[in-house]
């Protein structure tokens, strides 16, 4: 009988199976080291250029904090003017109010049939006393500062009887609400 001894081809293959696994362990170990190198190096970049954009918005955000600081201090100003701009337009109408006021009681007063005695305003109150030749020249007085666009409430205070040389005359008191002064029309500004 013939034998065949086969051990040394047997080992021989047990030799290059351990080789080639080991050189694809090798080689898939540098693979592994090559992948996670260029991620290493890709996640690095991006890490980097977040970082200068995280800057430069840091400094864009200081330029803007400054600029808003600004506005801020622009618009507290603009408020101020408007509430003094506010004061003057209240202050010009206020002005105008009293000439206003005389030039309509001269216009309303029934001529040669009466005269003022005192004239006061205080707010929207005034007050009106004088004397009449006779009632109805008081009830024309009233028609005509009730149907006035300046007094929006009329009333009679007592009316008494004076004599005055040979002359019966009557004495009288009204007191009237005037009615708040149209504003001018701004100008608008376009924009």
């Amino acid at each position: 009988m013939i034998r065949l001894n086969l051990l040394p081809f047997r080992a021989a293959r047990k030799k290059e199976n351990v080789r080639r696994q080991v050189s694809v362990i090798i080689l898939s170990l540098v693979f592994a080291i090559i992948v996670m190198g260029y991620l290493f190096v890709t996640l690095s970049s991006k890490i980097t250029d977040l970082n200068t954009k995280i800057k430069e918005t840091k400094t864009e955000v200081e330029k803007y904090k400054k600029i808003n600081k600004k506005i801020a201090s622009i618009k507290k100003k603009l408020n101020i003017l408007k509430k003094k701009q506010q004061v003057i337009d209240r202050l010009e109408l206020d002005r105008k109010e009293p000439v206003r006021l005389l030039d309509a009681m001269t216009k309303l007063i029934v001529a040669r049939r009466m005269y003022f005695k005192s004239f006061s305003s205080k707010g929207n109150i005034v007050k009106v006393s004088g004397i009449a030749l006779d009632n109805q020249t008081v009830a024309d007085f009233m028609s005509r500062l009730q149907k006035s666009k300046l007094f929006r409430s009329v009333k009679l205070g007592p009316i008494k009887d004076k004599k005055v040389k040979k002359a019966n005359l009557k004495t009288f008191q009204i007191t009237c609400v005037k009615r708040p002064p149209k504003k001018p029309a701004k100008l608008k500004v376009k924009k």
